[in-house]
């Protein structure tokens, strides 16, 4: 349940597109046809799901503090390692980076020779998943969510990109069709491209009650209340009796 649960939240409620506005460059500027959007759409897919599950290795065994234990035997008793005061996390943006370039670069020389014509609708923008923000912020989250597995991790990374997937291909399909509708003149291309993705982020946000919803339990208060012993109350019946006297 906990994999097919990241998997959904990844997909629908942390959308990369709609809940935190990653990638958006390519997907407004590769989302005029479903085509070009299903090609770019795929290999984001592949990037994420091979980058971030090498990202999270990279972040346990090498990047985080106290991560280097394991090269001298001592990761039963950390402290006696050599390598227990290192901390290698100030290199955590370089071997991301490199590790999603060497992805970019082996999707497109896959596209290149099997896709020539997808290759070319792509254009200049297959080259540059390397530096998209969608990518590189799924290994980030992953870091920064503290994964805590490698099968945690690689589930997280395919439902990030095929989250992106989703969010391409749907805008690209209602592009298409905008060409035959009559839209004012000042929202025509990237005004209403924005207030239409604006619209989907509101629709994805609501699949976060998928997760999240449920029963509450409702907590009951228990009351106090104080009884007082019957001596006090003449007590203070007499009290009062002596005051009203005077």
């Amino acid at each position: 349940m906990e994999h097919l649960e990241l998997f959904l939240k990844s997909i629908f409620i942390d959308n990369m597109v709609f809940a935190t506005f990653l990638g958006m460059c390519s997907y407004l500027a590769v989302s005029k046809k479903v085509k070009t959007a299903v090609g770019l759409g795929a290999a984001v897919i592949f990037v994420l799901a091979i980058t971030v599950p090498l990202n999270w290795l990279l972040d346990t065994y090498i990047l985080k503090p106290h991560a280097l234990v394991w090269l001298d035997g001592h990761a039963s008793t950390p402290e006696l390692s050599a390598y227990y005061d290192y901390d290698l996390s100030f290199l955590s943006f370089i071997l991301f980076i490199a590790t999603i370039a060497t992805m970019v670069q082996l999707v497109e020389i896959v596209v290149e020779k099997f896709s020539p014509s997808l290759y070319n609708s792509l254009g200049i923008f297959l080259p540059l998943i390397a530096v998209n923000c969608a990518i590189l912020g799924g290994s980030l989250f992953m870091q920064s969510r503290e994964i805590p597995s490698f099968s945690l991790a690689t589930v997280y990374g395919i439902g990030s990109g095929i989250g992106w997937f989703l969010a391409i291909v749907a805008i690209a399909a209602i592009r298409e069709k905008i060409r035959y509708s009559n839209v004012v003149k000042p929202l025509r291309g990237l005004g209403i491209t924005f207030i239409i993705t604006g619209l989907m982020a509101i629709g994805f946000m609501s699949f976060g009650g998928m997760l999240t919803g449920g029963k509450k339990k409702v907590v009951k208060k228990e009351k106090t209340v104080q009884i007082s012993s019957p001596k006090k109350k003449d007590l203070d019946n007499e009290l009062v009796k002596n005051t009203k006297k005077n």
